[in-house]
């Protein structure tokens, strides 16, 4: 069932069920009783890598921290941990003051942090000079005083095996094992604090809900994440190389389920943490190399494609070998079903004119020398056209990944473009009927390159573009992040028999917000469980598209909180 919390007041209101349906291709889904008539205009913002307690924990009226029930991170030998170990430069003691103390196993540990969830803005302000230069990438992030203003922290691992290893069976108990930044897992920000909470809590701000219990789509990272986001299928690499030589790309999972090797979590001889997940058998079970034991039952093997890896096409990582580039995917996406029913779309992506050699384009700032990339931001290594960012990442551009959007298709110039389109278009009452939008890396809110609270103000100004503009009175806005960054949640994601999820997912809980004059309420908490596919869902039941799988059909839409 779906529900909602109403913010003023305690008025608690129930809608009807959505409708489910097969995962057939040859018909339409139906219209769910009217829900999203009035909307017009469907735009995704797809932020990065936070939790939503890491982010709306302090939102009120939300299943969040004050709601929490204690969850004491282990070890992997399963004892709690007596402290935080931190590795963060501005989070170890020195320069903070041991607070904690005590052994895990039988190494001594000294922390400023008790094992409990902390607030990260009392360590880390928005002003602190701890951000790295564009490009620029420190594991253990930058010394206060020795970088650009923002309040960067370190980046985490998120991983496909590793966080299913950490979610620990729903315990949620081993996000600190299961961590290349330990402790830093356990925080979060100051809900009040950021720049989107702000102005939906200002005068004249838009009607809004925050969606309580909305879950990444796939375990692990940004790549798999983007991939759901445009279709409920993994990609594959058919007949990939596994040789055991440089360009085998499968991974190897220890019998705990994990591949690879963290500060409490020693990397087990013979595992490798890859892009793809760990070999099949001709029968389809899992592979094991005779130097490391069989993973855990029920884990996912075969040439599928899960962690980072670069697209076929440009742009793609300067310098990367084809032999590492992921064939052309054929599976159909969204965009395939709005093509076919003629209702028109676009992925905007910040830094995508300098990327894909857009020469000229709204978005490109490299002027008119011939060959030359002239931009100072422009990555290492780069080759004129191809002119991305310093910060532009490669394996957020889903549908480069795809066989019908190839360089010099139709398709590709008619649907791939550049952020600073979608800003025009919006503020001009050009909005296509299903945009999706994705802030280059400096913006998007990602740990270890990312200022939180700057790409919290570049989401505030995306948001305005829409609301002030012709289309925004049938327009519906949804603001998620691809996947949690590594960080901690304690509402476990659904599984068991009645859950909507499968092998890939869903995984950690993550921050979502619906945005539009449309809702039948100006403020309000969705408490109903929703995935990355909810998202897909939203678009199939507006626009009369069948579904593309099995996840899609059967999970609950945005459109109920919509007239």
């Amino acid at each position: 069932m779906r529900s909602w919390t109403v913010l003023r007041g305690a008025v608690v209101a129930t809608a009807l069920p959505a409708l489910l349906a097969s995962a057939g291709t040859a018909v339409a889904h139906p219209d769910h009783g009217g829900h999203g008539r009035g909307i017009d205009h469907i735009v995704v913002i797809y932020e990065e890598n936070h939790s939503f307690d890491n982010l709306f924990g302090g939102w009120e009226g939300v299943d969040g921290l004050r709601r929490a029930r204690p969850q004491t991170q282990v070890a992997p030998d399963g004892q709690a941990l007596p402290c935080l170990p931190q590795n963060d430069v501005n989070l170890t003691s020195p320069p903070l003051p041991v607070t904690c103390t005590g052994t895990i196993g039988t190494t001594p540990v000294s922390s400023a942090f008790a094992n409990r969830p902390f607030e990260i803005d009392r360590y880390i302000r928005p002003a602190d000079t701890t951000c790295p230069a564009p490009g620029v990438f420190l594991p253990n992030g930058v010394p206060k005083g020795q970088g650009l203003p923002g309040g960067c922290t370190r980046d985490l691992v998120h991983r496909f095996y590793n966080e299913q290893y950490q979610i620990h069976g729903g315990a949620m108990d081993r996000y600190v094992a299961g961590s290349d930044a330990v402790g830093l897992t356990m925080g979060h920000y100051d809900t009040r604090g950021l720049p989107i909470y702000e102005y939906l809590h200002g005068r004249h701000a838009p009607d809004y809900v925050v969606a309580d219990h909305f879950f990444q789509g796939a375990f692990g990272g940004s790549f798999l994440n983007h991939q759901w986001l445009i279709t409920p299928n993994t990609p594959v690499w058919p007949g990939a190389v596994r040789d055991g030589g440089a360009d085998d790309l499968h991974s190897i999972v220890g019998p705990d389920g994990f591949p690879a090797g963290t500060p409490l979590h020693p990397a087990t001889p013979g595992t490798a943490d890859r892009a793809l997940t760990q070999a099949a058998t001709a029968g389809g079970g899992c592979a094991v190399p005779a130097n490391v034991g069989a993973p855990p039952a029920g884990t996912v093997c075969g040439d599928y494609a899960v962690n980072t890896i670069q697209p076929p096409y440009q742009p793609y990582q300067p310098g990367t070998p084809v032999s590492r580039r992921l064939p052309p995917q054929t599976t159909p996406t969204i965009g395939d079903r709005l093509s076919a029913a003629k209702v028109d779309w676009a992925w905007y992506s910040g830094g995508w004119d300098n990327a894909n050699g857009n020469v000229g384009g709204p978005g490109w700032t490299n002027g008119t020398t011939p060959g030359t990339c002239t931009s100072p931001r422009t990555a290492t290594g780069a080759v004129y056209p191809n002119c991305p960012d310093a910060t532009f990442q490669y394996h957020h551009q889903p549908f480069n990944y795809y066989a019908d959007l190839a360089p010099g298709t139709a398709a590709r110039a008619a649907h791939l473009r550049d952020e600073a389109e979608f800003v025009s278009a919006a503020k001009t009452g050009h909005l296509k009927p299903v945009s999706f939008v994705k802030p280059v890396g400096e913006e998007n809110e990602h740990p270890g390159y990312a200022s939180e609270d700057a790409g919290s103000r570049h989401l505030v100004d995306l948001i305005k573009a829409v609301e002030n503009g012709p289309d925004a009175e049938h327009t519906l806005i949804v603001v998620t992040y691809d996947e949690f960054g590594g960080q901690w949640d304690h509402v476990a994601p659904p599984a068991g028999r009645h859950a909507v999820a499968d092998q890939w997912g869903p995984g950690t809980r993550i921050p979502a917000l619906l945005i539009s004059p449309q809702l039948r309420r100006p403020f309000g908490v969705d408490h109903t469980s929703h995935d990355t596919t909810s998202i897909m869902a939203t678009i199939e039941h507006r626009f009369h598209l069948a579904p593309l799988g099995t996840r899609d059909a059967r999970v609950a839409d945005l459109l109920a909180f919509c007239g």
